[in-house]
């Protein structure tokens, strides 16, 4: 059975903090994880390669993008849209 969108979201952050996917959860930070813009940065290109989309994110003003980065959970949410958006389009 194929991974979910939340799952291989939470494996792919998880795989950036070094950590096991069970210790992340959706109302944690970035920061909670101890991931810097760097690993941010890999964990967008890991999600666009997973999901083939194209994240609208703004590397230099991570809080200007389209793209919400907040919470594990708005991650998600996010994809979940541009995978949608995809689909659809």
């Amino acid at each position: 059975m194929a991974e979910s969108i939340d799952d291989t979201v939470i494996r792919i952050i998880a795989e950036q903090a070094v950590l096991e996917p069970g210790d992340v959860s959706p109302g944690q930070t970035l920061d909670d994880l101890g991931i810097d813009s760097l690993g941010l940065v890999e964990c967008i290109f890991a999600i666009e390669e997973a999901f083939d989309i194209s994240v609208p994110f703004n590397a230099n003003e991570p809080l200007q993008s389209e793209f919400d980065i907040s919470s594990v959970a708005s991650i998600i949410g996010a994809v979940k849209t541009l995978v949608a958006d995809q689909k659809g389009g």
